[in-house]
């Protein structure tokens, strides 16, 4: 059960809205991130924010990310290529996989990004186990890990200690379009699932655990809001 919007969860430091979506296009998304974040900046006493939700078929390629872990030519991709303002290689995201984007001022937190990547990664493994299902992290690099198979992505920004971006696990997607892809740039590792070791797992029920998980990691009292903004000008796409 998710809190209502009065609801407090223990009696946690700092309160954090969450909003709990279903498929949102992701250049409204990513907008709608930059104005969070730019909103903190000016004003750091904001509440921190969580954002699950999904994306529609797409591409994202970080900062730095290398254009050889495409095994498409861009022009001829049929679906969206994102270049981002978040940390890694390419990723892909669908429906089936549960995306988290964080809004943090580490500031109230620990400013400590090396820190972050670790307290992102114990809210999977968290959820993981509430299956009964023994996530590893791998020396070296960044996500989860199940049984060999990489379950769980993240990439993150983080701009004068405001987080944005952040984790991606893929509960139930269709896996075929990592296929197009070297996933974050490792081609050793394969992709894998929830599904693949829970039949029957939907995003729907793993929602819950999440912002369960998220909140008892970071500490958080977290508090249900409604609705999604409509922003007026929404980040182009970029390819």
């Amino acid at each position: 059960m998710y809190p209502t919007p009065e609801a407090e969860i223990g009696p946690h430091r700092h309160r954090c809205r969450l909003y709990n979506l279903g498929q949102v296009p992701y250049t409204a998304a990513r907008a709608w991130q930059q104005s969070l974040v730019a909103e903190r900046q000016k004003a750091p006493e904001l509440e921190d924010v969580l954002i699950l939700l999904e994306h529609p078929p797409v591409y994202t390629l970080g900062r730095g990310a290398s254009l050889e872990f495409l095994k498409f030519e861009i022009s001829s991709a049929g679906v969206g290529v994102h270049r981002v303002e978040r940390g890694g290689e390419v990723t892909y995201h669908c429906p089936g996989q549960l995306v988290g984007y964080p809004i943090l001022n580490l500031q109230r937190h620990r400013q400590d990004l090396h820190w972050y990547l670790r307290q992102l990664e114990e809210v999977l493994l968290e959820v993981l186990a509430c299956w009964g299902l023994l996530g590893q992290r791998i020396a070296g690099q960044t996500g989860v890990w199940l049984e060999g198979r990489k379950v769980a992505a993240i990439g993150i920004k983080v701009s004068r200690w405001i987080t944005m971006h952040g984790f991606a696990l893929n509960v139930c997607p269709d896996l075929q379009g990592f296929e197009r892809i070297v996933p974050c740039g490792i081609a050793d590792k394969p992709v894998g699932s929830l599904a693949q070791f829970v039949p029957g797992i939907e995003v729907d029920s793993v929602r819950p655990a999440v912002a369960d998980a998220f909140a008892r990691v970071f500490d958080l009292q977290l508090q249900l809001q409604e609705g999604f903004p409509l922003l007026s000008n929404p980040v182009a796409e970029d390819s």
